[in-house]
């Protein structure tokens, strides 16, 4: 690709790609087929020695490997949550972890887009949420990156200038147009866990309109390792609030050093939605999303503390508004 097809993209499922290829979002000369690489759908190691998954390996695959049964049981349930089983079981976690970033003004067919005005995104001049921005402000719309943050990840990428290794949040950049710091000719190559013993537990909970198979308007992943009972360290991330994956482990250090009750996880949920900052360019309103990260943080958490998630503080007041 670097010498001989620059422009090109790489395809492996194609799920993401090929629909943006039809809307003529992309224009380019040649795919470069990934399907062929050896080691890419490997999924090798266990929770005590680290776990390494080939950027080739289906999200199907991910979903029901009973490696992701324990400690990294979040990435299990975000790639069990991506759309349709028809899809999960051609898209790929690589190619997932690199979702382009989704925009009501974006995600739309040629002709619509032409009609409205091109967005910056793409062949326009402006940012059609944010008018006066300089920059795009599409969605980060991956299942797979907030658990990747969560899941203290590193990625290894491979290129013309050969092999380097950066951890999850590095790969991600606040741009919806410019959103990775993957150069052009590298390749996703795996998707490194590090070790944890069976004390560590994660969730990931998933806010969309139509559960069978839109993308999310919310994702909400959090892991946390135990010692006898009490919270030792606590890391979270959220997606689809920005136009990358929002780390908030920082909001959840109340949680260390305790023992989780009702009152606990409610109050760090009230806290943590600080940085969820939704536009009005996805599905729903995004004053009801904003309100609802606090929810979907309280029961990521309480599925991760082993508690029913539906039966918090917050999720109580949700219900009695709405009843």
């Amino acid at each position: 690709m670097a010498s001989a097809n620059p422009g090109s993209m790489f395809i492996a499922g194609g799920t993401d790609l090929v629909p943006n290829l039809k809307r003529r979002q992309f224009d380019v000369p040649a795919l470069i087929s990934l399907n062929a690489l050896s080691g890419m759908r490997l999924i090798a190691g266990d929770a005590k020695h680290g776990l390494t998954i080939g950027a080739g390996a289906t999200l199907d695959d991910l979903a029901h490997h009973p490696t992701l049964n324990g400690p990294y049981r979040a990435l299990a349930q975000a790639c069990d949550l991506v759309s349709t089983p028809q899809v999960r079981c051609m898209g790929t976690l690589g190619g997932n972890l690199l979702v382009d970033p989704r925009c009501n003004y974006y995600n739309q067919t040629y002709s619509w887009r032409k009609a409205v005005g091109f967005c910056l995104k793409k062949d326009g001049d402006i940012c059609l949420v944010a008018r006066s921005s300089p920059r795009c402000w599409a969605v980060s719309s991956s299942d797979s990156a907030p658990v990747a943050l969560a899941l203290a990840a590193t990625v290894t990428l491979h290129g013309g200038g050969g092999n380097r290794r950066i951890r999850a949040h590095e790969l991600y950049k606040d741009d919806g147009i410019d959103y990775t710091t993957k150069r052009a000719d590298e390749v996703i190559t795996s998707l490194d866990l590090p070790a944890s013993d069976q004390r560590m537990t994660s969730a990931y909970w998933k806010l969309r309109r139509r559960p069978a198979f839109d993308f999310p308007i919310l994702g909400v992943a959090v892991a946390l390792s135990w010692d006898d009972g009490v919270v030792r360290t606590a890391r979270g991330a959220l997606g689809a609030v920005g136009s990358r994956p929002v780390d908030i482990t920082a909001f959840l250090t109340p949680l260390t050093g305790r023992r989780p009750d009702d009152e606990s996880i409610a109050a760090v949920a009230d806290a943590a939605d600080k940085p969820a900052r939704p536009l009005d360019n996805t599905d729903l309103s995004h004053y009801w999303r904003k309100r609802m990260t606090r929810v979907y943080i309280e029961r990521a958490l309480r599925d991760a503390c082993g508690l029913d998630p539906l039966a918090g503080r917050l999720t109580a007041q949700v219900k009695a508004a709405t009843s």
